[in-house]
């Protein structure tokens, strides 16, 4: 028997015995970027500014993903800036370089590089490569083993202009754990034969690229927080046009392992719709989609006895993105139906931003087919301008005619509306001309060739036109200019140019909006809903809220002619349960409870002020103040100037599940602001304070939810 194999046997096992008991080294932290400036570090040209940033820098999209408070961004001065950013030398004594990485994907010229010798032997960059996209940064690495002992240097580099043309860098690790693969391109066939692809999503999670190609053509790509585990809800596509056809599901930069693509499922059902509208946050009135994110209403227009409400919407994750045209229908502005999905991006980046929609009774785009009229809409596509789309089945389906886009600007959110007079259409749309901030108007016979006629200055985005009866005199009108923020102008329009009378003039106040009004609504009501902006619903499958939809009307006050708004009338058939009364004199100290409680009110108050400083409401804990000497009205740190009317102020409260709106005045002033009541606070009491108040009315009612069967 040879005794040498023993031996060496021996000597392996003991060998793997040391191995297995020597000390792992620790990682080190080689830049975290947590500094006031860059240290050692070396910096050329004006991209990564004099230290780094802390967050996004003026211009640039949220960026998310990197690690504590700072981190290298070339976006100093915008993507035109250029410059490099060196570390001093150091000697490779780990088996791997890890670091956070994003922004444009332009290798050689916007990336991270590893110097050994003066000669780049690794490199990385960010994902992007059009317009959309996000600034977050991912966990990349590069394996150096084979450098090991060698001098070496880490070199960020900005040497790429135009779009996506910065990087973005944080925490660069040596260490000797591998670090998770990553796949680039993961792919799963699917044979569609169900309606529904669900995606399971983690809110806050990575944001990965996601295609879906049908029979080798593409067909939608999105960005989705993609949940590795456990997910916090589950997005849908609509699929039913693909059933029977093959389907490749793509996703990009997917950690080894994941059971994120397997996860994807078919169904004849939307998966978890048996929660929708049952959530312990969903508003129980106000509009939210099922499922996502939602922003700016579009195209409101009321057809064939149907509100149409479309809006913003990222169908796939609980933030801001992926923006297509969302779409409901009501036949009371009440209980909401919502449709399948509008518009989609035709590709990534190529986002469905807001707009306007209208009937088209006198067929001038020509689409018509059959008997129904047909709905035309004009939209913000971001890759190409002002679009058209129309539907010849009231609202269920679109196409695009030849000819987009059909107006190229600087501008974006179309607003289009009939010019009887003139018998043309007219586009009112945000437009930056000059460096200034405008509305522009054009006008078309036929929806599709469009002449610019003129611009006002002073509005930012999301703009609306109409006309308005003053004191509800048909003889008498004006027109409405209005914008984002809520601030309009009055005076008057020739199908051509507006001609404004002195004065701009706010309305709404607090989270309110990019609100539009419907085209076409019945009886020649004004009616709008805005987007209660801000107001967020952590934890649930939807997040944010539209406003109630309110009838406007001018009315002739002391100040001048002004806007009022009111919410509609079919707000009451949800009243289940009520009181009223007069509350009499009130003392300071001594407040007066109304009998009818609850967690969903319609409240309407009258005051009569005698010598008291301030008076008003307190509906589920919250404070609604009308201080007399300032004559000012406060709510949830929100304040509104507001006079009182003959010595009395009436106010309308409106409460839901997360906000609260006020009207006060019969509407000449309106205010949206979050809350969210804990559920044993229900009560509404009228005070004041510093002298006595008279309560001429105390109106109090119980709403029933919009979401219950009507």
């Amino acid at each position: 028997m040879n005794r040498l194999f023993p031996l060496l046997a021996l000597a392996v096992l003991l060998a793997a015995g040391a191995s297995a008991r020597a000390p792992e080294r620790k990682d080190v932290v080689f830049a975290d970027f947590e500094g006031p400036d860059y240290g050692d570090w070396v910096v050329t040209g004006e991209a990564f500014g004099k230290g780094p940033a802390r967050g996004a820098l003026p211009g640039q999209m949220p960026v998310t993903g990197f690690k504590g408070k700072g981190l290298v961004s070339s976006f100093h001065g915008g993507d035109d800036s250029t410059g490099t950013l060196a570390s001093p030398e150091f000697e490779i004594q780990r088996h791997h370089v890890t670091f956070l990485i994003g922004g444009g994907h332009h290798p050689g010229k916007a990336c991270i590089n590893l110097l050994v010798g003066g000669k780049v032997v690794r490199t990385a960059t960010g994902p992007n490569k059009v317009p959309g996209g996000t600034e977050r940064l991912e966990p990349a690495s590069w394996d150096v083993k084979e450098f090991a002992g060698k001098k070496a240097r880490i070199e960020i580099v900005d040497r790429a202009k135009g779009g996506w043309g910065h990087v973005n860098v944080d925490h660069v690790v040596f260490t000797d754990r591998k670090p998770p693969g990553v796949l680039l391109d993961a792919r799963r066939e699917v044979a569609i034969e169900k309606r529904y692809l669900s995606f399971p999503v983690k809110t806050g999670g990575q944001k990965r690229r996601l295609s879906l190609s049908v029979d080798g053509k593409p067909y939608r790509e999105l960005e989705i927080e993609l949940a590795d585990g456990k997910p916090d809800f589950w997005a849908f596509l609509d699929a039913g046009e693909m059933k029977g056809k093959k389907a490749i599901l793509q996703v990009d930069r997917l950690p080894e392992g994941s059971p994120a693509l397997k996860a994807i499922e078919q169904g004849d059902q939307i998966k978890g719709a048996e929660q929708f509208y049952k959530e312990k946050r969903r508003p129980q009135f106000h509009f939210t989609s099922r499922v996502g994110w939602l922003n700016d209403p579009n195209g409101l227009v009321c057809s064939k006895g149907e509100f149409h409400l479309f809006y913003q919407h990222n169908p796939y994750g609980w933030g801001w993105g992926n923006m297509h045209w969302g779409h409901a229908v009501s036949k009371d502005l009440v209980h909401w139906q919502e449709l399948p999905i509008a518009l989609s991006p035709r590709k990534f980046g190529d986002w469905c931003f807001s707009g306007s929609a209208v009937v088209d009774r006198a067929n001038t785009g020509g689409w018509k087919k059959g008997a129904e009229d047909v709905l035309v809409a004009a939209y913000t596509s971001t890759g190409r301008g002002e679009c058209i789309a129309y539907s010849t089945d009231r609202g269920r389906t679109w196409a695009e005619p030849p000819g987009n886009p059909v107006v190229r600007h600087a501008g974006r959110d179309p607003k289009l509306l009939w010019h009887a007079p003139t018998k043309k259409w007219v586009m009112a749309v945000y437009d930056e001309h000059a460096g200034k901030q405008w509305i522009a108007f054009h006008s078309s016979p036929d929806l599709k060739k469009w002449t610019f006629q003129s611009r006002i200055e002073g509005f930012y985005e999301c703009p609306d036109l109409f006309e308005l009866p003053v004191d509800g005199k048909a003889d008498k009108k004006k027109w409405v200019t209005y914008a984002a923020d809520g601030k309009y102008v009055l005076g008057q329009f020739d199908g051509k140019a507006f001609e404004a009378d002195p004065g701009k003039h706010q309305l709404w106040h607090g989270n309110f909006y990019a609100a539009q009004t419907f085209s076409d609504a019945p009886d020649g009501r004004r009616i709008q809903i805005g987007w209660a902006q801000g107001i967020a619903f952590p934890g649930m499958p939807f997040n944010q809220q539209m406003t109630l939809p309110c009838e406007l009307s001018l009315r002739t006050t002391p100040a001048g002619v002004r806007m009022f708004a009111q919410p509609v009338k079919e707000i009451e058939t949800l009243r289940v349960k009520g009181d009223a009364c007069s509350g009499g004199l009130l003392k300071p100290g001594r407040a007066h409870r109304a009998k009818t409680e609850g967690e969903l009110l319609d409240v309407l108050a009258e005051f009569s002020r005698t010598d008291a400083e301030a008076f008003g409401l307190t509906v589920r804990g919250v404070a609604i103040t009308y201080d007399v000497k300032k004559e000012a009205l406060a709510c949830q740190g929100r304040v509104v100037h507001l006079k009182g009317s003959a010595g009395k102020v009436r106010l309308r409260v409106l409460v839901d599940r997360a906000s609260i709106e006020v009207f006060a005045q019969d509407g000449a002033a309106a205010l949206v602001v979050p809350h969210a009541a804990p559920a044993e606070s229900k009560s509404v009491e009228a005070f004041t304070r510093g002298g006595d108040t008279r309560v001429g009315k105390l109106e109090v009612h119980q709403l029933k939810s919009a979401w219950a069967v009507p």
